[in-house]
């Protein structure tokens, strides 16, 4: 069974931040985590995503029949 717990390590001490398992020997992997500064978003460029209602009345439309069942999906229904 594995059991996660978290720390800090600082100047060649481990500080346990959570109870650890009383057991008498037990294997243990330690994984240093690199915390990293967040990436830049990426810029949104004007135009490329469209706002919703922004295709109202214009050359699209949904057909009156969209959500009725397609013919090649009969025999599944």
């Amino acid at each position: 069974m594995y059991t996660a717990i978290k720390g800090i390590y600082e100047n060649g001490v481990l500080t346990f931040l959570e109870p650890v398992p009383n057991l008498e020997k037990s294997e243990v992997l330690v994984m240093f985590l690199n915390e990293e500064k967040p990436t830049k978003t990426k810029k949104r460029i004007p135009g490329s995503l469209k706002r919703l209602g922004e295709l109202q009345g214009k050359r699209y439309s949904i057909p009156d029949d969209f959500n009725e069942p397609l013919d090649d999906l009969k025999e599944y229904m």
